[in-house]
């Protein structure tokens, strides 16, 4: 077996929180890349009440911790596809994932709901970021 514990420093993306009732975009944390190589978002739903929503993914990227001039990933700079990693009220209690290869230092995701009209929206999500330029990573993360 291969330790990928180690090499991996997973953080907060998107925080769980009471459910969400409308079309809100759910912006994530500022995620900082600094001292590692590579990310990838988890998105993971919960039970999702509405029947017709559905849910868009953007990564956008910034050299700004502020993000004050964001800007929408190119998708050469992504591992999978921003569609792969929407979903829709019928994906309950699932996991999607995309990756970044940019090299910005700060980057967020972006949930967008639609059709979100009469029902719950249950999210939450981790950046887990990899190849770390020291080794072992700290447990529990910081």
């Amino acid at each position: 077996m291969r330790d990928m514990m180690n090499n991996i420093h997973p953080v907060p993306l998107i925080a769980p929180v009471a459910a969400r009732t409308d079309n809100t975009a759910i912006v994530s944390a500022i995620i900082d890349l600094k001292g590692y190589d590579s990310a990838t978002f988890v998105i993971v739903t919960g039970t999702n009440t509405d029947v017709n929503a559905t849910f868009a993914v953007l990564v956008e990227d910034d050299d700004d911790g502020g993000f004050g001039t964001p800007v929408a990933v190119p998708d050469a700079q992504l591992v999978g596809t921003e569609a792969l990693a929407g979903f829709t009220f019928a994906d309950d209690v699932e996991c999607r994932k995309i990756g970044y290869v940019g090299t910005k230092r700060y980057v967020r995701v972006t949930v967008t709901p639609s059709g979100n009209d009469s029902g719950n929206i249950f999210l939450a999500g981790v950046a887990i970021l990899g190849h770390p330029a020291l080794r072992a990573t700290a447990n529990p993360p910081q």
